[in-house]
């Protein structure tokens, strides 16, 4: 959920939280941590026709009414703890709305290319950290017919949850929706104000680590153990099996995508009494373990994934609200429902497990640490990876917007999320329900996994042989 914003006639800067902050410190030249929703259009609903200009226009309309899109990091000048949100007083939307050509023919191929290309470009940290770009020429379609979108924003700025639910005030359930009013963006950078702020913030870090940090995580290592010695504990970092997913990778990206039926997911899980989230899992299960197994390279223990979870509560600060559970695959499974079965089970042991460590026990150790801190983490994190992965794969499942029939005008065809890829392990799968759909966002490096869409075939596939032993 959004937090309200209070308007008054001064605007006090937003402080990144430790979470927030964090995606800034661990990002690399090859590492860039941003999220992406790819479009597909049809703008002849566009009142008035389609033209670039009148696109862009409407966008900078619309985000009057969106701060966060107006918002950039405050300067470090003098300011020894996170950074804050203050308004852009220079913004221009110029700046970050771009227009480019798909290559003939204009098909999937070439569209893929480019979107890989983009997820793999930085976004520039002195302007509010998002970008658009407007694809024309899709099919060799007239520019007046079908466009694509990709929308960029940097992980410091929104989770998935924050970034569908900004998308969506760009979105409306008809073509020409009325005018909504001005929304005033965080305060003035005043270099003081940050500085002053900053100091006192990071004054309070002792204490905040003595009389919160340390015992909630005390109390977590102890549950940890009490549920190992119970077997109800969730799969233990850095337990997963070397894998070709577990690369070093560069700042190349390459990206796949695939689209899941809901009512046949629902199917599925109602026939085998488990969750959408257990389908999905076991979906991509069966399609990396099929993926490794056709190169002869399926470990005889199971993969794990991360899975995020959002933990968004009204009365929380940041923009990035997540928790996470490291989920056991089960991918030396080889039955199809024998393994949903189990993954069902596992997940239920770990959410049990991740709902017991508490929801801002993440958030509370990211607040502590700074640039220097996790600068030196990321280090050690990126040698541990090269031998013992902390997990093979990220595996999200984000809420779709509501609404999300018309962007800017034209009417969407097809929505797809693109999560960030993770030192360690080059695999994020991301998923999106939409319109009935669950919509499968694949991204990698193509020097890990060239054969990406392989992967997206395996999660179709999969949901194929599970439906058969529906009846």
């Amino acid at each position: 959920m959004r937090r309200t914003r209070t308007i008054s006639s001064v605007q006090r800067p937003e402080w990144l939280t430790g979470l927030d902050a964090s995606f800034l410190n661990l990002e690399t030249a090859i590492q860039p941590l941003q999220m992406a929703i790819v479009l597909q259009l049809d703008t002849t609903t566009i009142p008035g026709g389609y033209s670039y200009d009148r696109f862009r226009a409407e966008l900078a309309e619309r985000i009057r009414a969106v701060p966060e899109f107006r918002e950039k990091l405050s300067p470090r000048f003098a300011n020894p703890d996170h950074p804050a949100w203050v308004e852009d007083r220079e913004f221009n939307i110029d700046q970050h709305v771009h227009r480019i050509g798909v290559p003939e023919p204009g098909g999937a191929a070439e569209l893929d290319e480019i979107y890989g290309y983009l997820a793999g470009l930085p976004l520039n940290r002195f302007r509010p950290l998002w970008e658009m770009w407007v694809i024309e020429g899709v099919d060799g379609a007239p520019t007046s017919e079908r466009l694509s979108v990709v929308i960029k924003i940097h992980h410091a700025a929104a989770d998935g949850v924050t970034f569908t639910e900004l998308f969506a005030r760009l979105c409306s359930t008809e073509p020409d929706p009325p005018r909504r009013e001005f929304v005033p963006a965080a305060g003035s950078d005043r270099p003081m104000r940050i500085a002053v702020g900053g100091m006192v913030r990071f004054a309070a870090r002792p204490l905040y680590l003595v009389r919160k940090v340390v015992p909630e995580t005390v109390q977590a290592v102890r549950d940890a153990y009490r549920r190992a010695a119970l077997g109800r504990a969730m799969a233990a970092p850095f337990s997963a099996p070397p894998t070709m997913f577990n690369s070093r990778f560069t700042a190349n990206r390459n990206v796949a995508f695939t689209r899941l039926d809901l009512n046949e997911v629902k199917k599925v899980k109602n026939h085998f009494g488990v969750t959408v989230n257990d389908v999905v899992t076991a979906l991509v299960s069966g399609s990396v373990r099929q993926f490794l197994l056709d190169r002869r390279e399926l470990p005889s223990s199971s993969l794990t994934a991360l899975v995020p979870a959002s933990v968004h509560a009204p009365d929380r600060l940041g923009r990035n609200q997540v928790s996470g559970m490291i989920a056991t695959l089960q991918t030396q499974i080889a039955d199809p429902a024998e393994r949903l079965r189990a993954v069902a089970e596992s997940n239920t042991i770990a959410k049990e497990h991740s709902a017991a460590i508490g929801a801002t026990l993440l958030e509370d150790w990211m607040q502590l640490g700074g640039r220097a801190i996790l600068g030196i983490a990321k280090r050690v994190y990126g040698r541990v990876t090269r031998f013992r992965p902390m997990y093979n794969v990220v595996v999200s499942n984000v809420p779709g917007p509501q609404p999300a029939d018309y962007f800017l005008g034209a009417k969407v065809t097809a929505f797809y999320p693109v999560g960030p890829v993770m030192l360690g392990a080059g695999l994020n799968i991301t998923v999106c329900t939409v319109g009935g759909k669950l919509n499968v966002g694949l991204i990698s490096c193509p020097d890990v996994l060239p054969d990406l869409p392989e992967i997206a075939e395996g999660l179709t596939k999969g949901l194929t042989e599970l439906l058969a032993q529906c009846g």
